[in-house]
């Protein structure tokens, strides 16, 4: 009898898990379709956290294949922790109509010179932890930062040159680097190029210079993206559908339903639990599909016009998407109705596949203008613009990339410089 009552309070609380999810992706009619069905009131579902089921979900596959993927390497340990970051109770409200008051003030930032790539600096990533950033460029080479190196050449503290930030630079391919992407759990950097190629690297050895794996693709790569579980990638394409890639056999899956669209995709990437990715495309559109799925879930045509759309970022939450365009508009989209929610206007990018991105805490918006060579910022609620930092490189810069976990950032383009920013106290 007790097994019987515990099943019936467990699945009562999958179904509040259901109805809570629902309601968060704005399915209202769904949610209560499904709380009618099951005799779910829905007060049961108000104090469940909207995203509280994929995390619970993400958590369970983690632990049915027993976080194997650091065997499929035969590399050790070195992870970034839990699987799924917390979406956290202090995530930004953008679904906040009619916002009053003034913006937040966006920190002072210092810049600093860091290294110089032999071309144009094209792409820079940072580690989910924080703790590495690295850098591609049309040399087709990679140079690899550590953080906390950095920091100690910015405060003067390295004066034996033990400091020195960039660990080493990595040489195996044969064409301009597109993109970069962090493992999730172990010490692997993957790279995308226009060689058609996705080449991985183990940065836990001191002395490796080549990729100890590669994957032959059949067109450019343009973008790259683990999945946070670290089992599968996406690659963004000449090629208007998303490669899946199993890491384990490099086997590649194609969506069965693919928009109608014969565009490059310029970037793709997953949310934090998986459960959605989204592509962002050369005919402006944007895409948001299911993780498992891969059927596209929400179309976004011509979010961008009839310029490109360079960029494409969720936000924590899953509930929205920030993107960016040559049409000089940064936009963030909710995701459950495909609405535009904000425009960060004032900043011009035209030619180059330049970057918005969130800060650490994502209260503010950041990006690049092409014309007057500066990092501009926007409070991410009021979509004022709240700074323009001038960049410091001597040609426009192409490329941001934000550290998840604190106010740092980088800044890369045609000087072929790579510049670290840091909040200054």
């Amino acid at each position: 009898m007790d097994e019987a009552v515990q099943e019936a309070k467990l699945l009562r609380q999958v179904n509040a898990l259901i109805v809570a999810y629902l309601r968060g992706q704005n399915l209202a009619q769904a949610a209560s379709a499904v709380a009618a069905a099951t005799m779910t009131p829905l007060s049961a579902a108000d104090s469940v956290p909207d995203n509280h089921l994929l995390r619970l979900v993400a958590k369970g596959l983690a632990t049915e294949r027993g976080g194997g993927v650091a065997s499929a390497f035969d590399s050790s340990g070195g992870g970034y922790g839990g699987l799924v970051p917390p979406l956290g109770s202090s995530a930004v409200d953008f679904g906040m109509q009619d916002v009053r008051g003034s913006s937040k003030s966006f920190p002072k930032h210092e810049a600093r010179h860091v290294s110089d790539h032999k071309n144009v600096a094209r792409c820079a990533k940072f580690s989910r932890d924080g703790k590495y950033f690295a850098t591609g460029s049309a040399d087709t080479s990679i140079k690899f930062f550590e953080v906390a190196k950095v920091k100690q050449t910015i405060a003067g503290d390295s004066k034996d040159g033990s400091a020195w930030p960039m660990i080493r630079t990595f040489y195996d391919h044969m064409q301009p680097i597109n993109d970069l992407d962090f493992h999730p759990e172990s010490p692997i950097l993957i790279s995308a190029a226009k060689d058609n190629t996705i080449k991985f690297f183990d940065y836990s050895k001191t002395n490796a210079r080549k990729a100890f794996r590669v994957i032959q693709d059949t067109h450019n790569v343009r973008s790259v993206c683990f999945h946070p579980c670290g089992d599968y990638l996406l690659a963004g394409t000449d090629h208007p559908v998303a490669h899946l890639y199993d890491i384990n056999t490099f086997t590649c899956y194609l969506s069965a339903n693919p928009q109608d669209s014969s565009a490059p995709i310029n970037q793709v990437r997953y949310s934090c639990t998986g459960s959605l990715y989204v592509t962002a495309s050369k005919d402006g559109s944007l895409c948001i599909w299911d993780g498992v799925s891969a059927e596209c879930v929400r179309p976004i045509i011509r979010a961008h016009g009839s310029a490109e759309a360079t960029s494409a970022i969720f936000t924590k939450d899953e509930r929205y998407v920030l993107s960016c365009g040559k049409d000089s508009s940064v936009k963030l989209w909710e995701v459950g109705t495909g609405r535009l929610v904000k425009q960060y206007a004032g900043a011009v990018r035209r030619q180059f596949r330049c970057q918005a991105v969130f800060n650490e805490t994502e209260e503010f918006v950041l990006s690049v203008d092409e014309q007057n060579n500066e990092v501009v910022v926007w409070d991410a609620l009021t979509a004022e613009k709240v700074a323009r930092l001038p960049s410091g490189n001597t040609g426009a810069p192409r490329w941001l990339d934000h550290s998840p976990v604190e106010p740092v950032f980088v800044t890369c383009g045609n000087d072929r410089s790579v510049r670290f920013w840091k909040q200054t106290v």
